[in-house]
């Protein structure tokens, strides 16, 4: 199908816009969010006018946008406020032209002139030498043909203002808004050590930008946290492309941290391009080593015939690391004895501050297997219960492991007796650490009385 206007003003159309301003800072947030901090010379004139600025995000909340002369804040008002965002395509200029004049040149040569009846699926003109009408088929025309660019149509998106200058027709204005389409997240590739006692770490970032405005030599800010954003009923969140898996070498650290209200801040320590659908991997902090765990963990509630496999780490100066970790994806790898790096597993993490544990389910194990019954089961009075459970835990590796046991009650309970030692982790959970021999079997028996 062809829909060509020929109209020297919408030859833009194709053209991705990006923000021209004197200094561009962007501030990108989790929720797919972002704002938009712009510097910009502009010629003002004294008294009310109307002035035009364009190519702004053709995702911004207009109700968002602050005003500023940097240099006569006082002086400079904003009286109103349009956002401007009828674009020129060639099916809204059609769409115009509605009972005005236009040409149609078809594929095979023909040309039409007429009035413009119709401009929805196929095109209805009234011939201008017969008066007829001919319906022609939106397959086989070539082009359109217009005089002028309607009234009414703009070529990118555009605020406009009407000021009251009372300062100089020279000013630098500070604009900032905030606009969908622009988020950010994390993710870490990690490669175990051997033996599994260690973990090299890397963190990266990608910020995709879907504002339909590309952001140029931009000064970058990522902010981590759960901000409170309020949004109509049924917006979806965009779902983001995941990202692959980088290098082992990792660069210099490319991002300034620190604590900013009950966030944390992360600024980009040179310019970077934010280009319209781009999405933009950075390196969060270059490679470091942290000491590791692997478990063994048997949740009953979770899955009752498998044995998840964790990772755990500490992320503490001691242990190799002690940065706050912004919530995102962490992807595993081991090397195989050729060398090559396999993948074994990922998990999302939450944010997570410096020196708290981080656990990764990286997936079940295949040589320990686990078979849990309830041996007996009664009541002990109107309101109570025993009952008596036995976990089997078997061992096909070659060498032993230690098989973490977690099982959750509810009500008042109490364990006695028990084969195992145990920890209660909480008001409804207990956990039994049980060893079990290579090539071998355990079982952990114990009685739960429950009172509610």
């Amino acid at each position: 199908m062809h829909l060509i206007a020929i109209l020297s003003a919408c030859v833009v159309l194709g053209a991705v816009s990006s923000v021209t301003g004197q200094s561009v800072s962007v501030t990108v947030y989790n929720q797919n969010r972002a704002v938009v901090r712009e510097v910009r010379s502009m010629t003002i004139k004294t008294g009310q006018s109307v002035v035009s600025f364009r190519d702004v995000a053709a995702r911004i909340d207009p109700t968002s946008v602050h005003f500023k002369a940097v240099a006569d804040p006082d002086r400079v008002r904003v009286l109103e406020q349009n956002f401007e965002y009828d674009l020129a395509s060639p099916q809204t200029i059609l769409d115009k032209y509605v009972d005005q004049e236009i040409r149609v040149l078809m594929d095979k040569g023909q040309v039409y002139s007429g009035r413009l009846l119709n401009a929805s699926g196929d095109i209805v003109i009234e011939d201008a030498a017969t008066g007829g009408v001919k319906i022609i088929q939106r397959g086989a025309v070539q082009n359109f043909e217009f005089p002028k660019l309607p009234e009414g149509l703009i070529t990118r998106p555009t605020l406009v203002w009407m000021l009251d200058n009372r300062g100089n027709e020279k000013q630098d204005v500070e604009v900032s808004y905030m606009t969908d389409g622009v988020n950010w997240h994390a993710e870490y590739v990690a490669v175990t050590a051997p033996d599994d006692k260690a973990l090299d770490l890397s963190g990266w970032v990608s910020v995709e930008n879907q504002s339909g405005i590309a952001f140029p030599n931009a000064k970058l800010k990522l902010v981590a946290g759960d901000v409170n954003v309020v949004r109509p009923r049924g917006m979806l969140r965009k779902t983001m492309a995941d990202a692959v898996a980088m290098a082992e070498e990792a660069p210099a650290p490319q991002f300034e941290e620190k604590s900013f209200f009950e966030y944390h801040l992360y600024t980009l320590t040179r310019p970077s391009t934010l280009l319209n659908n781009q999405v933009k991997q950075i390196s969060l902090f270059p490679q470091a080593t942290v000491k590791s765990e692997k478990l063994f963990v048997y949740e009953p509630g979770r899955e009752a015939d498998k044995i998840a496999v964790r990772m755990e780490f500490r992320n503490g100066k001691a242990d190799g690391l002690g940065l706050p970790l912004p919530k995102g994806k962490v992807r595993v790898y081991k090397k195989d004895t050729d060398g090559s790096l396999e993948f074994i597993g990922e998990d999302e993490i939450d944010h997570t501050p410096a020196d708290e544990k981080v656990r990764l389910l990286l997936g079940n194990a295949f040589d320990i297997t686990p078979e849990r019954t309830v041996k007996d089961s009664r009541k002990t009075g109107n309101r109570s219960r025993q009952d008596v459970i036995e976990v089997r835990l078997r061992n096909h590796k070659k060498e032993a492991v230690q098989v973490t046991v977690l099982e959750r009650f509810w009500g008042d309970w109490k364990i006695d007796p028990s084969s195992h030692p145990y920890l209660k982790k909480s008001a409804t959970s207990a956990e039994f650490k049980v060893p079990v021999p290579a090539d071998g079997e355990s079982v952990l028996t114990f009685t739960v009385n429950m009172k509610w």
